[in-house]
């Protein structure tokens, strides 16, 4: 068949699945088939119209259209300046959550020498892996979940990182662990009655990390009550939530005895994130 086409059908095809980026959806997946890029692709079809797919891509379209996360189908997903594997098992990370980083990040490049943070609730890895590329902190991560841990281990040895990856419940690992520069987390703050509609986010990332109990608070007021024992005084701690919980969580905080709290805008001027000093 004629790449021309191919794209085409494949189109048409992830729009009547309810697919809104279809188009360029359609790109990736044939990129992703032929082994190369998106613009490689471009370049090729440009100057060859008589291009050919091989059988197999139609069902490769066919997967996502049953609404498998196209990161599932993949293997991977980016996150700012690297690329993560992903599958079942692991929270994909999400572009919001790469201005929440930047918060950590620009906090750490204040430092002198080598700061110390810990990622609470790492998934994939992602949020300890930009903050590890991008300053000179050390970093340590934890998560609950052995099988995201798994992701998030390959993760830190495909990047050469060197991250401590702690495996448990960070409110007992705390105990054990000496105080931090900076503590950051995107925890699960869903409510439970709050079930995502996409079906991509509803039946294929974990539940562990979506759903925070009753008002999706959960988390986060064990994180209020508990992280100061992970922080240094004057340390920063960041927070990402939900649209709407941010008057609910800052009052958490300072009922906690958080000082200089500071809510922060995601691209969209949503606010998505609380930061803290200890």
């Amino acid at each position: 068949m004629l790449a021309s086409t191919a794209l085409a059908e494949a189109q048409d095809s992830l729009a009547s699945a309810g697919i809104t980026s279809a188009k360029a959806e359609s790109e990736i997946l044939l990129s992703y088939f032929l082994g190369i890029s998106r613009g490689e692709l471009a370049g090729r079809m440009f100057l060859n119209p008589d291009l050919l797919v091989g059988e197999g891509f139609g069902d490769l379209v066919e997967r996502r259209c049953t609404r498998i996360p196209l990161q599932h189908l993949l293997g991977t997903a980016p996150f700012r300046s690297i690329e993560l594997k992903v599958g079942p098992g692991v929270f994909i990370p999400r572009p919001e959550t790469e201005q929440v980083v930047q918060i950590a990040i620009d906090f750490l490049n204040l430092l002198p020498a080598e700061p110390t943070a810990l990622d609470i609730g790492t998934g994939s890895g992602a949020i300890a892996l930009a903050i590890a590329t991008e300053t000179n902190a050390i970093v340590t991560a934890i998560e609950i979940s052995e099988e995201a841990a798994a992701f998030a281990a390959e993760n830190f040895a495909n990047l050469n990182a060197n991250i401590t990856l702690i495996i448990g419940n960070f409110l007992e690992s705390l105990e054990d662990l000496p105080t931090f520069d900076l503590v950051i987390s995107n925890p699960p703050y869903i409510p439970n009655n709050m079930v995502p509609i996409d079906p991509e986010v509803r039946d294929h990332d974990p539940g562990l990390a979506l759903y925070g109990g009753e008002d999706g608070l959960d988390v986060i007021r064990d994180l209020a009550s508990g992280v100061k024992l992970a922080l240094r005084e004057g340390g920063l701690f960041v927070l990402e939530h939900a649209d709407g919980q941010s008057d609910v969580i800052c009052e958490l905080l300072l009922e906690n005895n958080w000082r200089s709290v500071q809510v922060h805008p995601d691209p969209t001027g949503r606010l998505r994130a609380v930061s803290a000093i200890r």
